[in-house]
């Protein structure tokens, strides 16, 4: 699923805007709670701010909105703990003849800008009007096999786990009926999520992810449109092995969060990954909790002293934003500077980025592993010179057909490939697929079987999403970027559509590839 033509990094110019732009994506998937954080770096930023494209019908023809490839459900055996989509529920709760009641979570960070000294979450209001625009554009043609999409957008506090719980229960046990949640952005994350789909058996759609524990408790109501971690840390190891970063004459660090996930990802996953390429890692934990910042800073630098004196020469960060930034600031102050092997999981490539006008020596020139479509251009460029993907393209095709143009200026307006209206398009549009497929008797079995048989759907922030029927991630491939200082201007930064340079991007050094997921 990789590009033509040369290898792009996306659009940038302004460091503080560069660093903006990334730094917010952390907010988004990994929980707003860890804007905390970021109110010790006020240096480098002064705030967190924070369809499916309808392709044409591919060689294999296909059904459905867009002419995809809609599979026949996969005749492979189901793991162990999951609930196969034909075992569902038949419940069509929220569904009536006219409408279907769907929820729109949306975190508004602006009741922390006192806290943090940001000026607000501007993100909030362009996210309701896309979801609203691209909700609307479905309606206007009809709707889901006559039913119209009613858009329930709901603000919440990410802060808040008493708050996110009430408002899951509200959803899944009272009025109105729900009959599916979507979360374009990620910040709707971890027992969050199972409390809508294991305890609520409501179908839920949604960008954060961890490892495959989530989905298999959740199952088979809980679909991510981000990666699940575990097949980007086997990935990850399989990768590092073969660049010479991890393995013979390399010791090899891992700091983990403690976070239950992280120590779930780390000791299932990591780990067992690890052992079968013979590779002992030395491994520290750090706090991880964004409401205990003064442990997270005081752990920071001891682990770094530790990693420093057991040689490490490559390290993983296996921590959310709020803990791996002190990491970062403790390397720097010390100077040590090992091979960060980045990922996608919490986002460290792409908040990499955005660290790296101010963190350059710790971060200049590290690579990662992503499925994301890094090293795009924000613009309407063609594909094969590193403009939108097709999924992505026909969202903002869209969108710029209604709004052309920014208020009070005379530039084309374009979307951020990254960026939150990309996010909702996908979402927006991959569950309008999914209930459409599902045919006139929606409900939620018919529903979670439809999701499972979609296939080689056109992404917005990932290229390609494919789904199954123990498969409820939709990424297939992943590609390797290198962050890069462009300072001065190099080619591995190709120019902006008005010739000047980038400030930093993310340079393509492998085209997209299959995952690495299954044992061994």
């Amino acid at each position: 699923m990789g590009r033509d033509g040369p290898a792009v990094g996306r659009r940038r110019w302004n460091p503080f805007r560069m660093t903006v732009r990334a730094l917010r994506r952390f907010g988004r998937r990994s929980r707003g709670m860890q804007v905390r954080t970021i109110g010790l770096t006020v240096a480098v930023v002064a705030g967190l701010l924070t369809y499916v494209a309808l392709a044409p019908a591919n060689a294999n023809g296909g059904s459905g909105l867009g002419g995809f490839a809609i599979a026949s459900a996969s005749a492979s055996s189901t793991p162990a703990g999951v609930t196969p989509p034909d075992k569902a529920s038949t419940s069509s709760r929220g569904v009536s003849a006219h409408e279907i009641n769907v929820v729109f979570p949306v975190s508004n960070l602006t009741s922390l800008s006192s806290e943090i000294g940001f000026a607000g979450d501007v993100e909030f209001g362009e996210q309701v009007k896309a979801i609203n625009f691209f909700v609307g554009l479905i309606n206007k043609k009809g709707g889901i096999n006559g039913r119209k999409i009613n858009a329930i957008i709901a603000n919440f506090d990410p802060t808040s786990e008493t708050d996110m719980r009430s408002l899951c229960k509200q959803w899944t046990e009272g009025s109105p009926p729900v009959f599916a949640v979507l979360d374009g952005i990620g910040a709707w994350t971890g027992d969050n999520q199972l409390c809508i789909t294991q305890e609520g058996h409501t179908p839920f759609i949604g960008d954060w992810t961890t490892v495959t524990n989530w989905t298999t408790l959740g199952s088979p109501y809980l679909w991510w449109t981000g990666p699940d971690q575990a097949a980007i840390l086997k990935t990850l190891v399989v990768w590092a092995l073969s660049t010479g970063a991890i393995g013979a004459g390399k010791t090899l660090g891992i700091v983990a969060g403690d976070r239950a996930s992280d120590q779930l990802a780390l000791k299932d996953y990591l780990i067992p990954d690890l052992q079968n390429v013979g590779v002992t890692p030395v491994v520290e934990t750090l706090a991880s909790d964004p409401s205990d910042t003064a442990t997270t800073n005081a752990e920071a630098p001891v682990d770094v002293q530790k990693l420093r004196a057991a040689g490490v020469t490559s390290l993983i960060p296996l921590v959310p934003f709020n803990a791996w930034l002190p990491l970062i600031q403790a390397q720097t102050q010390q100077k040590f500077f090992p091979k960060e092997l980045l990922s996608d999981y919490e986002g460290t490539i792409t908040g990499g980025l955005g660290l790296l006008p101010t963190f350059d020596p710790a971060l200049n020139g590290q690579e990662g592993i992503s499925t994301l479509t890094l090293g795009g251009f924000d613009d309407n460029r063609p594909e094969a010179q590193g403009g939108y993907d097709p999924g992505l393209r026909a969202c903002y095709n869209d969108w710029h057909k209604a709004y052309p143009k920014p208020v009070g200026t005379s530039t084309s307006f374009y979307i951020e490939e990254q960026g939150p209206i990309a996010a909702w398009c996908g979402a927006v549009r991959l569950f309008a697929t999914a209930a459409k497929m599902a045919g006139p008797n929606l409900n939620r079995r018919t529903f979670v079987e439809a999701m499972s048989r979609i296939k080689n759907y056109p992404g917005t922030w990932e290229p390609t999403w494919s789904f199954g029927p123990d498969k409820f991630y939709g990424p297939t491939d992943y590609q390797v970027v290198v962050l890069h200082d462009n300072s001065p201007p190099s080619p591995l930064c190709v120019l902006k559509t008005n010739g000047q340079p980038q400030g930093t991007c993310w340079h393509t050094i492998e085209r997209f590839r299959p995952l690495i997921t299954g044992g061994g």
